[in-house]
């Protein structure tokens, strides 16, 4: 359609290649009037005998009138190779090739009938005639062709017919097919050879007005070989850039001066073998940047050339310009490397992560296998970002990304995400048992010990992978999947690899949704505080109260601490939570009896926040609860993020005079530094020891036993965790703790029934 004229294609400016193709009109409208006259004295002479002289007359008037239009419109096309055609000359000059194709029905369908079939059979003679003069006359304009051979050629298969003629008929019909055809791929084989003569034109303008720029100006330098490719006419500018004379250049192969020792070798770079094969084809080149080797020296020329041709057309050799370009490559490289690399690990960032998840999307897509993104993300790190500041954090990431280039192969690209996230893109991922020893290795290398700035380090990682195109067929679907996937790794405790599974959409929605009602909880009144009986081991009389946070939510019924927890801390609800807790706890606690303490709870949140003393002391002061009641419980977890800082606020907490107990000893970090540096006032052993203890396990009954000893030099009390059966009593009073609390003496309970305890004179009846 593009070369009838009748669609302008996006990939080519139609409107002056059209103009290339009418312009060939106005040379051949002599040929294609002789040809028309021609044949319109063989019309006259077959009827001049039949038909009456003045239609004949009549007739030729209103064929020249038709040719004089058609040859006035061709004339205003002359220049249309120097412009861009418009639509409304192509159907001006369409129209004009019709009324020209309509005088010519004429004969054929008002003579014809009057003669006999000779005659009839001679004028469709001269009709095949004129469709081919007028094919092999206009190769370029197929559109004019085919409406004249179209409306001419109906008319004769129309007459044929009506004569009884049906082979002839049928074989005009084979020949207006072959007309057409031949058209149009000559049309296409005309417009390509005149395109490729105007590009040749075009390059050897550029060349020329390049070489004369250059020469009177004096700019770069110019280079000239001849047919072996042997320098010639050597420039002095030329010599200075190879670091030769023009003596010692001249005659010297091209390829030979500039290739260095690969021209020994042979091992030629590829822009060089690239330069190479445009001289041996005498391709005309332009703007191609060429690595070289100048005096042992790695240099980036940008070069431009067209070949030479003598006055009887024969290769003469190659001219053109050059330029050393390397300071502007090495620029360039430097930002290009800026762009897509990690400025303190040297690894991939993450906008060529996405690039290279891509490619990989579309690599398994064509072949149909399967590609990976892993999604990396450090445990603990923020605790030594948060204690020894930025740079030693900086510094870990480093060595961090030493660890992990040493592990991938070609099939995987490592690189930084940003923070403490990084990420692996697997090109083939069709082998799951290679996926899962690459998150192994992940996860086992980072956590190995780091010497940084005289520190050891321990941090861990946590990996999340999704697996395309099977869980994403984007990369922004992919990418959203493996995190997905490392937020359960992280939400399982850590130092695991997590693969994506469609049921995770539904937890980060029900997340999302649980995450919007606890925000608006507070507020809407649905936390509830229960109490657990902390007793004396030997009196079995109760000595305080811990304050367990429960919360009924109006959208979602009772939802476990272990799920909203865990999500006040990410969003940092925890804070005002804790508040009212203490509050709430301070207020009920004046209700029991003057010896009788409440515990709560405090997260690390919490702690490090810079409200939380002065929340301690509202709380107090407004219940008007005596601080020696109240104890604060925490883990050993608030001293990695800053141990300072959680020392300090601790130290402000114990100083209005309330107790501190240090949850769950055993089970995290278990450092005698906290201990030593720290005056606890109770230590609570984890239920698991008394279960262990119970089964009769050496271990579970050593570390009671260290632990109840340490306490009583370091005058603390110790506190037995999920006592639940007397079995289990027995043997922690064997031990020597001296507090028990547990399901034996009472599960969680509300305020009424907390105070209603203490007018039971049994507490193990009441309970």
């Amino acid at each position: 359609m593009a070369v009838l004229g009748l669609a302008d294609p996006g990939d080519a400016d139609w409107a002056r290649l059209r103009g290339v193709q009418y312009s060939n009109l106005a040379t051949v409208a002599k040929a294609r009037v002789l040809a028309q006259v021609i044949a319109a004295l063989g019309v006259v002479w077959l009827y001049a005998g039949v038909i009456h002289p003045a239609v004949l007359a009549a007739w030729a008037l209103v064929l020249g009138a038709s040719l004089y239009h058609g040859i006035r419109i061709d004339s205003t096309l002359a220049d249309a190779d120097q412009r861009r055609m418009s639509r409304d000359e192509v159907k001006r000059q369409s129209l004009g090739a019709i009324l020209n194709a309509l005088a010519w029905v004429v004969p054929m369908i008002g003579f014809a009938p009057f003669g006999d079939v000779t005659t009839h059979l001679e004028m469709w003679a001269i009709t095949a005639m004129l469709l081919t003069a007028s094919a092999v006359v206009l190769p370029a304009v197929p559109l004019a062709n085919l409406l004249f051979a179209g409306v001419v050629g109906a008319a004769s298969i129309v007459s044929l017919l009506w004569s009884g003629m049906f082979e002839m008929a049928f074989v005009t019909l084979a020949w207006l097919a072959v007309i057409a055809i031949g058209s149009i791929e000559n049309a296409r084989s005309f417009l390509t050879a005149r395109v490729a003569e105007a590009a040749m034109a075009e390059k050897n303008e550029v060349v020329s007005l390049l070489l004369r720029e250059f020469e009177e100006g004096e700019a770069d330098w110019l280079w000239q070989i001849d047919t072996t490719r042997r320098v010639r006419s050597v420039s002095p500018r030329f010599a200075f850039a190879l670091g030769k004379t023009a003596e010692e250049i001249d005659g010297k192969p091209f390829v030979q001066l500039i290739a260095g020792p690969a021209w020994e070798t042979g091992q030629f770079p590829a822009s060089l073998h690239d330069l190479a094969e445009r001289l041996k084809r005498r391709e005309s080149f332009s703007n191609l940047i060429v690595r070289v080797v100048i005096n042992g020296e790695k240099r980036w020329w940008e070069l431009s050339g067209t070949p030479k041709f003598d006055d009887k057309g024969a290769f003469d050799g190659f001219r053109g310009v050059g330029s050393d370009v390397t300071a502007q490559r090495e620029s360039s490289e430097k930002i290009a490397h800026m762009a897509r690399f990690d400025t303190l690990t040297s690894l991939p960032n993450r906008m060529m992560l996405t690039e290279a998840l891509g490619e990989a999307l579309r690599y398994a897509a064509q072949w149909r296998t399967r590609c990976a993104f892993m999604m990396i993300d450090l445990d603990r790190f923020k605790a030594v970002n948060d204690t020894l500041g930025h740079l030693v954090g900086d510094q870990l990431l480093a060595r961090v990304s030493e660890r992990l280039k040493s592990i991938v192969t070609d099939n995987e690209l490592i690189g930084r995400l940003g923070g403490d996230e990084f990420a692996i893109v697997v090109r083939d991922a069709s082998d799951k048992q290679r996926m899962q020893q690459v998150a192994e290795q992940v996860i086992h290398l980072l956590s190995q010990p780091y010497e940084v700035d005289h520190h050891t380090l321990f941090i861990g990682a946590s990996i999340g992978s999704a697996v395309g195109p099977r869980d994403g067929n984007t990369v922004e679907t992919l990418m959203r999947n493996a995190d997905l996937a490392l937020y359960r790794a992280k939400e399982e405790g850590g130092g695991q690899h997590c693969n994506y599974e469609p049921s995770l959409h539904a937890s980060a929605e029900e997340r999302r949704k649980l995450e919007f009602s606890l925000r608006r909880a507070l507020e809407n009144d649905e936390f509830i505080l229960n109490y657990q009986p902390v007793v004396d081991a030997r009196e079995e009389t109760i000595v305080s109260f811990e304050a367990l946070l429960r919360w009924k939510s109006e959208e979602h019924g009772m939802v476990s601490p272990a799920k909203f927890i865990p999500l006040a801390e990410d969003t940092r609800l925890i804070v005002p939570i804790g508040e009212w807790v203490l509050r709430q706890a301070c207020r009920e606690a004046v209700n029991w009896p003057g010896q009788v303490k409440v515990a709560v709870n405090v997260s690390g949140e919490q702690l490090l926040d810079p409200g939380f003393v002065p929340s301690v002391v509202t709380a107090l002061s407004t219940s008007g609860l005596p601080p020696q009641r109240l104890e604060i419980e925490v883990t050993e977890s608030i001293f990695v993020r800053d141990a300072n800082l959680a020392r300090r606020a601790l130290e402000q907490i114990m100083a209005l005079g309330c107790g501190i107990a240090l949850d769950d000893f055993g089970t995290g970090y278990s450092s005698l530094a906290y201990i030593r540096n720290l005056r606890f006032s109770t230590i609570k052993i984890d239920r698991s020891f008394v279960q262990g203890a119970s089964a009769g396990s050496p271990e579970s009954l050593a570390i009671i036993r260290a632990v109840v000893a340490m306490a009583e030099s370091l005058d603390m009390s110790t506190t037995a965790e999920g006592v639940e059966t007397e079995r289990e009593l027995e043997i922690i009073r064997g031990l020597g703790c001296r507090k028990i609390q547990g399901y034996y003496f009472g599960r969680p309970m509300s305020s009424l029934d907390a105070r209603g305890l203490f007018a039971r004179s049994d507490l193990r009846q009441a309970v």
